[in-house]
């Protein structure tokens, strides 16, 4: 079956036309931009057709982040999850024009090198069920977190902060806007009004800033770095509902960003954030991958 597509053009940085997607049968409302471009998202045959191709990780002990052998059984995984270590040496990030952040879609490792991140954005949804799943996995989450749906009870992130898998709180603006539609200084409010909001409660400023849908231009990039931010990070993969949706290709990549969100069963058409979530660690272990903490390679 098609999905429906609306193509929404945009001017980013680097020159590259980034397309929005909306209407599609298995997505997230509203959906995300897909980093600088999108791909028309693959039936679940096909990606586990492709996913077949690759090799599965090998089973092993207790992943880098210290989950216990029988924690996957408890939440639907068929293995254990595969964790990336620390890299001895970070990858080399393109360095950002003066006065400006640099702009991070995938991060850049050797082609044998099977490790994604996890991030999560918004904060709407606070599923306690979500804590437990995500302590007993030990999932290195970076989340992206949007003020006026997260900071009803900032508690709960700061839960899964604290949960022993290293996970990180950054900023995804106040209020969710189109950066892109906003002057230099309204975009400077959105994010340092964020960055203050977030030193307030978490007694840290976040290196990290996301934007919403993923829009953004040159005043964006000198906002951030205004702020105090060191990166900007987007994606090139979304979780939807039950697959996966790639900027390029029909499969996962070293490196790759992967973008879910903090939503339940209203904006997910009844499943669960644990069961989106399922689907999304049954994906990386389809195709072979392990999982990186994003922080660690930035």
């Amino acid at each position: 079956m098609k999905h429906a597509r609306r193509f929404v053009a945009g001017t980013l940085a680097a020159g590259a036309l980034a397309l929005s997607l909306a209407g599609c049968g298995d997505s997230v409302d509203p959906i995300e931009r897909l980093g600088r471009k999108t791909a028309e998202e693959k039936p679940g045959a096909k990606e586990t057709a492709a996913a077949g191709s690759s090799a599965p990780a090998s089973p092993g002990t207790a992943g880098a982040t210290g989950a216990s052998d029988d924690a996957y059984k408890k939440w639907g995984l068929t293995a254990p999850l595969q964790y990336a270590p620390k890299p001895a040496q970070k990858p080399q990030i393109p360095k950002a024009a003066p006065g400006k952040v640099p702009v991070i879609d995938r991060i850049p490792v050797p082609a044998d090198d099977k490790v994604v991140f996890l991030t999560f954005d918004d904060g709407a949804e606070k599923d306690p069920e979500f804590l437990k799943m995500a302590a007993d996995l030990k999932l290195p989450i970076s989340m992206f977190l949007t003020d006026n749906v997260a900071s009803s009870d900032y508690g709960h992130f700061e839960k899964l902060r604290d949960n022993g898998s290293a996970s990180t709180i950054n900023n995804h603006t106040l209020t969710h806007p189109n950066m892109r539609t906003l002057s230099y200084e309204a975009q400077k409010r959105e994010i340092c009004g964020q960055q203050e909001h977030l030193e307030k409660r978490f007694g840290k400023r976040p290196p990290l800033f996301r934007p919403p849908f993923g829009n953004y231009n040159d005043d964006t990039l000198r906002a951030a770095s205004e702020c105090g931010v060191s990166s900007m990070v987007l994606w090139k993969v979304s979780m939807q509902i039950n697959n996966f949706q790639y900027a390029e290709g029909s499969a996962l990549k070293p490196g790759d960003i992967i973008l879910a969100h903090f939503r339940g069963p209203s904006e997910l058409k009844g499943s669960t954030e644990i069961q989106m979530t399922t689907r999304m660690l049954q994906r990386i272990q389809e195709q072979g991958y392990r999982i990186g903490r994003l922080e660690d390679y930035l």
